[in-house]
């Protein structure tokens, strides 16, 4: 670590060009000819990504600690290192056809925060700790968000461990093959506050012109399954006034769906992403349409209330139309608000650095969610180009790449304090 200096932390910024170049570097591994990438988790180029970011984070002088599910903590120690760590951190795999930022760039922009403190010989109060977590994509093994799963204590241990993949690989095999089945209790590590940097994934920031999301939460989710059931028959002998028509009733329902979410804005969402018409032929009426419902919203009132409208619609429908409706919800997520601390540390940063900014919430589920059940948490996102994420043409300004750390940086001092 360099000899403290006179710069002032409002002064500070991140080395950009080496954050970006870090993120191709990383980007290599596991890349795919269209220019994205495929490292999918406790895979051999998964393995090879950690090796990289864990040498790079020993080059820095951070301490390394593993846990059972393979989570990977990298400490800065601070001047008190009885506190417990602010953290920050995300996920290095990838979806088979995802892109160099997704996740990758939570992990390296921790990084480049302690790499700068390093270059400015800056120690903290609190110590400072970048965690990267195992398997928060999901398309290998599931649960999705694996590794924050078990150290939160959604789930078990023994049932990740179980999880298998298409070949029947387990979690715990591949972990050891790889080298990162590690010694410590998941769930058995302090955190004083969490923070985490991405992408958008969305389209919300490019459209609104602004470089920083500070996000206030994580919107709750409701799946179901609506099954709308009629009469099939002959498409020509019977007439209009006589059918029962599952499909043009499920139309309905279907449009009541995205106006739903209308009605219980400005946050609301309602989306249809799958259909099953029987009998599916040509001439046939359909007797019977299966399709899925998915409801988000800001808060579990906000759920609920949208989840009342739904129910309400399809109640409506059946009366009128004489058709059996049945809307089962199959998952639940709640919403998770980050904590007001960790929020305002996020908004402070970018107005002390001058960058345009708005408070949005995450349609999208992140690591943070189960960490901000454990201790204050926030994230900082960047726009991303035409919102796309989960594809191999994801791409980001190099110019937000650096502002978002820049502001996670800012953050993290915020809490954790810094020794004059």
């Amino acid at each position: 670590m360099s000899t403290p200096s006179t710069v002032s932390t409002s002064a500070l910024r991140i080395h950009g060009e080496r954050l970006w170049q870090s993120l191709m570097d990383l980007a290599c591994i596991g890349a795919t000819p269209k220019g994205g990438v495929c490292r999918l988790a406790l895979s051999e180029l998964d393995g090879q990504g950690r090796d990289l970011v864990v040498g790079w984070a020993r080059e820095a002088g951070l301490s390394v600690t593993i846990d059972q599910i393979g989570n990977v903590f990298m400490r800065r120690p601070g001047r008190n290192n009885s506190l417990p760590p602010i953290m920050t951190g995300s996920h290095i795999d990838t979806q088979p056809t995802g892109g160099k930022f997704d996740g990758n760039y939570g992990v390296l922009a921790g990084l480049e925060v302690m790499r700068t403190l390093n270059d400015h010989g800056i120690q903290t109060e609190a110590p400072l700790e970048l965690a990267f977590w195992t398997n928060e994509e999901g398309s290998r093994f599931v649960p999705v968000m694996m590794g924050s799963g078990v150290f939160r204590g959604a789930f078990t241990l023994e049932h990740a461990y179980a999880a298998t993949d298409v070949e029947g690989k387990t979690v715990k095999d591949e972990l050891q093959k790889i080298g990162y089945l590690g010694d410590e209790v998941p769930g058995q590590h302090p955190i004083g506050a969490y923070f985490e940097t991405h992408i958008e994934q969305g389209p919300v920031l490019e459209d609104h012109g602004k470089t920083i999301g500070i996000v206030t939460g994580v919107l709750g989710i409701r799946w179901y399954d609506c099954t709308v059931t009629g009469m099939e028959a002959h498409a020509g002998p019977t007439p209009m006034h006589l059918r029962r028509d599952a499909l043009q009733v499920a139309t309905r329902l279907m449009q009541e769906v995205v106006a739903c979410a209308g009605r219980h804005g400005p946050e609301g969402r309602g989306t249809v992403g799958m259909v099953q018409v029987f009998p599916n032929s040509r001439n046939v009426i359909p007797g019977q349409v299966k399709f899925s419902v998915d409801l988000r919203n800001a808060s579990d009132a906000a759920c609920d209330a949208m989840d009342a409208d739904i129910r309400a619609v399809a109640e409506r429908l059946a009366r009128e139309t004489g058709l059996t409706i049945r809307l089962d919800l199959v998952s639940a997520y709640p919403a998770q608000p980050f904590h007001p601390d960790c929020v305002e540390a996020v908004a402070h940063g970018a107005q002390t650095l001058g960058y345009s900014a708005m408070r949005c919430v995450s349609g999208a589920g992140h690591d943070a969610v189960y960490m901000a059940q454990l201790a204050p948490a926030g994230m900082i996102f960047i726009p991303c180009k035409d919102g796309i994420s989960h594809n191999e043409i994801e791409d980001a300004d190099p110019a937000h790449i650096a502002a978002g750390c820049n502001v996670l940086l800012h953050a993290m001092l915020e809490r954790a304090g810094v020794v004059a």
